[in-house]
């Protein structure tokens, strides 16, 4: 791997998160299996059974080590890649100052109005910068459910102004696939029946399998 001031040599994105890929997909095996330890006894149940005991422990289990089991995974790609996890850091730095900029901007036309004159508060500079983040992320996920071509044309407009980068729109598009899918996990954790806490877990999975998809996306 070779550097210039400007640009790192990256590598391929499902080698740079690829403790987190390993770790999502033993996440969708545990969503899976804690799903069956419910269905499968009732499966197996001759049909005049009134009450089958399930096991709802895997449910709870999975609810409560999931998001320890892929931070870690994160903490461990970015030991792997330190380089690169400084060169993403400086980059976020350098278009979260670019959004900032841009937000000023916006902000010192906008003069004219009285601030919250439709009686909402509106946000900083700074947190204008940073849900423009968070925004660019959830739109990418969304057209990628649907096209994942069309997410790749959203993320080329997206970064041709040098406000956002590939890197952090991608990243930040698997952190809301990660987040939707562990507050299933939590709710399941604290599901009134096992039926419920099943179909929580396995409403889980295809979160789990976007951010997959997405984290090992290379966009060019």
């Amino acid at each position: 791997m070779t550097t210039t001031p400007d640009r790192l040599d990256l590598p391929a994105r499902r080698r740079r998160h690829a403790r987190l890929i390993a770790a999502l997909t033993t996440v969708v095996a545990d969503c899976a299996e804690a799903a069956g330890a419910v269905y499968r006894p009732i499966a197996a149940a001759p049909p005049g059974d009134g009450e089958v005991v399930v096991d709802v422990l895997p449910c709870a289990r999975i609810s409560l080590t999931a998001a320890t089991l892929l931070d870690r995974a994160r903490a461990e790609d970015n030991a792997r890649w330190p380089a690169v996890a400084a060169w993403e850091r400086a980059q976020s730095r350098r278009t979260y100052g670019a959004r900032c900029a841009l937000a000023q901007a916006d902000e010192v036309l906008e003069q004219g109005d009285p601030p919250g004159a439709d009686g909402v508060e509106l946000p900083t500079v700074e947190q204008a910068a940073a849900m423009e983040l968070v925004s660019a992320g959830g739109e990418v996920t969304a057209r990628w459910q649907h096209d994942p071509r069309e997410a790749v044309a959203l993320v080329h407009e997206l970064v041709a102004g040098g406000e956002l980068a590939v890197e952090e729109i991608l990243d930040e598009a698997v952190n809301t696939e990660v987040l939707t899918g562990l507050l299933a996990l939590q709710e399941a954790g604290t599901a009134p029946d096992p039926g419920m806490a099943a179909e929580l877990c396995l409403s889980a999975v295809p979160h789990f399998t976007l951010a997959v998809a997405l984290a090992s996306a290379d966009i060019d």
